[in-house]
């Protein structure tokens, strides 16, 4: 499996971006992509997951309400469509792969294929 992350940029606090997750190397049908982001200093936290077949969805509280994950079958990719940015959402954006249940399905450890990441600076 190969992960391909992008989308990141420079944006002001209160703007958006979308990042994009382009996967292959076999049928994802029992996996889930998530993504996952890491501040300088920081540990790396879950951001969002989404089942590959089904579209379930899941998000870290504190982007509830401002990001959407999503996947396009036709072109094997999924998306964060990030919202009503915040400078505390800096950090490098992660995708991952893997096959978790649900009860573990925002922990970094349940991912077996990660992306290179993609940085995000908000500026304030």
């Amino acid at each position: 499996v190969q992960l391909q992350a992008y989308g990141g940029g420079l944006v002001q606090a209160g703007g958006s971006l979308r990042l994009s997750c382009a996967a292959s190397g076999r049928p994802f049908s029992t996996y889930a992509i998530a993504w996952f982001r890491q501040a300088p200093g920081k540990e790396r936290e879950s951001v969002a997951a989404i089942r590959w077949s089904g579209g379930n969805t899941y998000y870290a509280d504190s982007v509830k309400g401002r990001f959407t994950i999503s996947r396009d079958y036709a072109k094997n990719t999924v998306y964060l469509q990030m919202n009503s940015l915040k400078p505390e959402d800096t950090a490098i954006y992660y995708c991952a792969a893997g096959r978790p249940i649900t009860m573990v399905i925002m922990a970094p450890k349940s991912y077996d294929y990660w992306g290179q990441g993609t940085l995000v600076t908000v500026s304030s």
